[in-house]
């Protein structure tokens, strides 16, 4: 199947470029394209200074049926569903490689603008995001988006060329920035990293919206993570959760939580463990003091402490009630 694809996304392909593309030995090649002749796939060989196996009736022949939002809806499927291990990010680049020419450019742009990144907890979220799916056909398409987006200051109307979506943990993440002035591209000084579960209503607008002129959607996710890392805590608390209570937990810390044991595939681990951050002994212990009931902190013993005067403050305080 991924001979028959590579195929049709060119004019002809010799059995040393399909062993080179499938990763496998030229008599391994030869012997497969030798197979879809047989089968009955209009394929055949030329022979000489040149040569190579071609489709009848050229590289645009699509035996695949698929179309080109069939296409970019697969690969959109398939980056959100995939880890970040080498073998699925070499899996997702072979399929885009294989795909018919005018399929593939858009399925390109898909690929080398979605981030799976290492966790800063664990997700247990399945399935396609909407949103995410929404802002990826926007990219494949080099649409802008209008969103309306519940940040810090308020909901705000924002338009945006969507450049690079990500995940991290249980979250996605859109890197985007507004169009430069007299032009279709964004502007490379206005990116800024906006969160997906805060995006209320997203529209994809007819407008051409485009990548600047030497972006590097990987070297832009990798200080975005850098920012993120720096703006963690220096103290650090371990705590035992109830383990209905984890995912909670972990959303309300955010990048300042991380799940240090936690329960192998098939098994329960009785009280999960988690490391939370902040700056300041005093600020960790107030947020940990609403969790109280389903979260003990195992150490350090400063946060304990200072957990201990809250609560006799507290207890203080409506001594009479």
């Amino acid at each position: 199947m991924q001979a028959l694809l590579l195929l049709q996304g060119r004019p002809q392909i010799t059995a040393a470029e399909l062993a080179a593309e499938l990763e496998v030995s030229v008599p391994t090649a030869r012997r497969d394209l030798e197979a879809l002749a047989m089968s009955g796939v209009p394929i055949y060989p030329t022979r000489g200074r040149g040569g190579g196996w071609r489709l009848i009736g050229g590289a645009r022949t699509d035996l695949t049926g698929l179309t080109q939002s069939e296409v970019t809806s697969l690969l959109i499927g398939l980056t959100q569903s995939l880890g970040a291990e080498p073998e699925r990010v070499a899996a997702v680049r072979k399929l885009v490689r294989a795909m018919p020419a005018p399929f593939r450019e858009g399925a390109q742009r898909v690929a080398a603008a979605t981030v799976r990144d290492v966790p800063w907890g664990e997700s247990d979220q399945e399935g396609v995001s909407q949103t995410v799916a929404e802002l990826q056909s926007a990219i494949a398409d080099e649409r802008r988006v209008r969103v309306s987006y519940d940040g810090s200051r308020g909901e705000r109307q924002l338009e945006l060329v969507p450049l690079v979506v990500g995940s991290r943990g249980p979250r996605w993440y859109l890197l985007g920035a507004p169009v430069a002035i007299g032009s279709d591209s964004a502007d490379a000084d206005g990116l800024r990293t906006y969160r997906v579960d805060r995006i209320r209503e997203l529209e994809a607008l007819p407008q051409r919206g485009v990548a600047p002129e030497g972006f590097d959607g990987s070297r832009e996710w990798a200080r975005m993570v850098e920012r993120v890392e720096g703006m963690r805590g220096d103290v650090r608390a371990t705590v035992r959760v109830q383990p209905w209570a984890v995912r909670a937990l972990l959303d309300r810390f955010g990048a300042q939580a991380r799940m240090i044991e936690a329960a192998e595939e098939g098994a329960q681990v009785e009280h999960p463990v988690v490391e939370v951050r902040a700056h300041r002994v005093e600020a960790l212990a107030e947020q940990l003091a609403a969790w109280s009931s389903v979260a003990e902190v195992i150490e350090p013993i400063q946060v304990r402490a200072q957990l201990r005067k809250l609560g006799e403050r507290i207890v203080e305080q409506y001594r009479d009630a």
